[in-house]
């Protein structure tokens, strides 16, 4: 059941699996929501209680006006509401389960709290060293907010095992695959989910990456983060270069690169069963 929490100067949407002793914070991607584990939550361990928040922007979460530069959508504006949601919820420690963008948020996180936190689980993370977006590439969401065609077939690259490979050429229209119909129920979902995010979700989060890429203040920090790391890559990821995950495993002092096969940018629906088996044996039985 999705309910609201009060954090900073807005209202975060939130959902919580489980009631086990042992609890993990999932913080989803851009243009997603806490609904992108929807598929796996039933399938973890009975002794985790998950819970999922959506940045401001995003899913049940208030949307503000973007303020100038989206200034307000800033990564570690969003790192600060996911700490005042833990204080609402009274949440003193806790691990992270990430995915895509929300591993830059998670970062910020642990550079603010680093005793707050425990393991990371970073499923396919825009790592500390940002993204960096091309006028044409912030263009390119520019074009997807005003066009559902255009965004199903970019948001079907980001679960590619999931569709059709030719069906995924440029030009074609996404087919699933046979045998996906819970998973392509949930993708149309997320997909209507996408339209209703904030502008400064659309369009301040790449000028975001691109500033984090362009400063490296955060992937400065990334020696001094002990925190144990578990990064899950798919090998048919083609949203984040195999060579930033690698950097992050190879910088960060407690870190561990996965590349798993299969699978692309989304385990969490392209294989839900799997996700929930890494996030099972990662943090299950710690209480």
């Amino acid at each position: 059941m999705t309910q609201r929490i009060r954090a900073c100067a807005v209202e975060l949407g939130c959902r919580i699996w489980g009631t086990g002793p042992t609890t993990v914070v999932f913080i989803h991607g851009n243009l997603a929501s806490k609904d992108w584990i929807e598929l796996a939550a039933p399938m973890f361990p009975a002794d985790l209680r998950v819970i999922g928040l959506d940045w401001r922007g995003c899913g049940d979460s208030d949307r503000p006006p973007p303020a100038p530069g989206y200034a307000n959508y800033a990564m570690e504006v969003h790192a600060d509401d996911m700490l005042a949601a833990l204080d609402a919820l009274g949440i003193g420690t806790c691990h992270l389960a990430t995915h895509s963008t929300g591993a830059v948020i998670a970062t910020h996180m642990l550079v603010r709290q680093p005793e707050r936190f425990g393991k990371v689980l970073a499923l396919d993370p825009v790592s500390p060293l940002g993204i960096a977006f091309d006028e044409a590439g912030i263009a390119l969401f520019d074009q997807m907010r005003r066009s559902r065609a255009v965004t199903r077939a970019v948001m079907a690259t980001a679960a590619a095992s999931l569709f059709v490979p030719r069906s995924l050429a440029q030009g074609s229209m996404p087919e699933f695959r046979d045998g996906m119909a819970p998973t392509a129920a949930l993708f149309e979902r997320i997909l209507d989910q996408t339209f209703t995010v904030a502008e400064g979700i659309w369009l301040g989060t790449p000028r975001h990456l691109t500033e984090e890429h362009r400063s490296g203040r955060l992937a400065a920090r990334m020696r001094d983060i002990p925190h144990e790391h578990l990064v899950l890559w798919g090998e048919q990821d083609g949203w984040i270069p195999a060579a930033d995950v690698k950097a992050m495993a190879a910088t960060m002092p407690n870190c561990r690169l996965v590349t798993v096969p299969g699978v692309g940018h989304s385990m969490n629906l392209e294989n839900p069963a799997l996700y929930a088996g890494y996030v099972g044996a990662f943090f299950g039985g710690l209480a």
